[in-house]
């Protein structure tokens, strides 16, 4: 099916999946590297959306090039792009609320709370 479509497109397609894919690694990375909550709550809502997002947009590529609408990977990307930062914000809100402490050391300019 995708041996027919050219080259282009088939290069195109490849390029949004590897950029998709080097986000989502980063993402990871940023998982496992961050000290606390509060750093790795940054890491899934920018990197990782942006890694879906290029995965759902070679999808797209691909479903107009074969003459599809590609609805499904339009609104499975619009939901990502949506919901992720929602999410992260109520995460963090509830955190504060929470009084959980960050491990990132204070600048020297800022006075100790």
């Amino acid at each position: 099916m995708h041996e027919d479509l050219h080259w282009t497109i088939q290069a195109l397609a490849a390029l949004l999946l590897v950029v998709g894919g080097v986000f989502a690694l980063v993402g990871a990375i940023g998982m496992l590297r961050f000290r606390d909550f509060y750093m790795r709550l940054h890491a899934p809502t920018k990197a990782s959306t942006l890694g879906v997002g290029g995965v759902l947009l070679a999808s797209l590529v691909l479903d107009w090039a074969q003459g599809k609408a590609g609805l499904e990977a339009l609104l499975i990307t619009l939901f990502v792009f949506v919901t992720a930062p929602v999410s992260a914000n109520l995460l963090a809100q509830a955190a504060l609320h929470l009084r959980l402490r960050s491990k990132a050391p204070v600048p020297p300019e800022q006075p100790h709370p």
